[in-house]
């Protein structure tokens, strides 16, 4: 079991009158790569910069190692914060950029020059000591932000959006040098983005985040396979979302027609919502599947066919290898483990104060 390092506890925060964090709570543990996941304006952001001292929780506290750090400085607290819009120096070059936190705390030139040198090496940038920041790559420019965090040894890494404004090349690419560079450091990644694939490729533990709340949290399998609510599944990838009744036991009524499913618990004849991911939607010829419909558009996307069938008034998502022609007639058919069930919100906002509410 890996010790807990950061507890929120009971986090409240508003800004001119609106609640952005409300009764939040979170555990991260000791060398996780943690992200925190969501909408603009769910208070992810907000989250992190209350763990790196930025802002004061209304209410609450924040717990580091044991020690309560809520009121402690910035600069006080053992983690580094690398930004979007990566904060360099203009005026300093790469080595006097990397070494800028180091000398602040008076440590000794050779010290310093060590630091630099293993920092550098780290993040693949060996040779651009004497570079200036304006003459770099936007990816050169985040490895050296994030190579002056480093240099401080935090115990953790806070990083909020830091591939935002990169290229869909350069950001894959980031994305792989971040995880190596967990793997080596043995430190705590705290990372904020939007970006779902991001969280998917990168995370240990993935916190998704909708109006202030949690609204679930979980390894990236349990996240993408077990959505416990509507706005998570959504959210997460694409997915097929419809209104249905549970039947009974392993037995749910979508668009009319009775599917085998393997939940239980959720009562008779009672409404819910179904979440099945587009790659676990089978098309087979007519006669053998449970739905029959009309595939309406086909988009080949490289990997895969992404189609839409029209079955039953409901425009079903389909991923597959294989391809099934615009104004073909075929059936669905979707395994028992692939239905996703979930209890239905009761109000517009339920799923957002309580994702477990029955």
């Amino acid at each position: 079991m890996k010790k807990e390092l950061i507890k929120l506890n009971h986090i409240s925060k508003a800004f001119d009158g609106e609640l952005i964090l409300d009764d939040l709570n979170l555990v991260i543990h000791e060398n996780e790569f943690v992200t925190l996941l969501g909408p603009s304006g769910c208070g992810k952001t907000t989250t992190l910069r209350i763990i790196g001292g930025f802002e004061t929780p209304d209410k609450g506290n924040v717990v580091f190692d044991g020690v309560d750090i809520t009121d402690l400085a910035p600069n006080k607290r053992q983690l580094n914060t690398v930004f979007q819009k990566y904060a360099l120096f203009t005026h300093m070059d790469v080595a006097e950029n990397i070494a800028f936190g180091l000398k602040i705390r008076n440590k000794p030139q050779e010290f310093i020059e060590d630091k630099i040198n293993y920092a550098l090496k780290l993040v693949n940038l060996e040779g651009y000591e004497h570079r200036m920041p304006n003459s770099l790559s936007g990816g050169q420019q985040q490895r050296v932000a994030i190579a002056r965090a480093i240099v401080n040894e935090p115990k953790v890494l806070l990083l909020d959006e830091p591939l935002g404004a990169l290229d869909l090349k350069l950001r894959q690419d980031m994305q792989y040098e971040l995880i190596r560079l967990k793997e080596e450091l043995g430190i705590t990644f705290i990372y904020v983005t939007h970006d779902q694939e991001e969280a998917l490729t990168m995370s240990d533990h993935i916190v998704v985040m909708n109006q202030g709340y949690i609204q679930q949290e979980g390894s990236p399998e349990d996240i993408y396979n077990e959505p416990e609510n509507a706005f998570v599944a959504d959210f997460i990838g694409d997915s097929n979302i419809i209104s249905s009744t549970m039947v009974k036991d392993e037995l749910v009524n979508i668009l009319g027609v009775d599917f085998v499913c393997v939940d239980k618990g959720f009562g008779e004849m009672k409404p819910v919502d179904v979440v099945i991911r587009p790659e676990d939607v089978e098309l087979v010829p007519k006669g053998e599947g449970t739905i029959s419909g009309v595939v309406s558009h086909v988009i080949f996307k490289g990997v895969h066919y992404e189609m839409e069938v029209t079955a039953r008034g409901y425009k079903w998502l389909v991923h597959s290898t294989k391809l099934s022609e615009a104004g073909s007639e075929v059936d669905i058919k979707v395994d028992p483990f692939n239905i996703q069930v979930m209890n239905k919100p009761e109000s517009e906002d339920e799923e957002a104060l309580n994702p477990d509410a029955d």
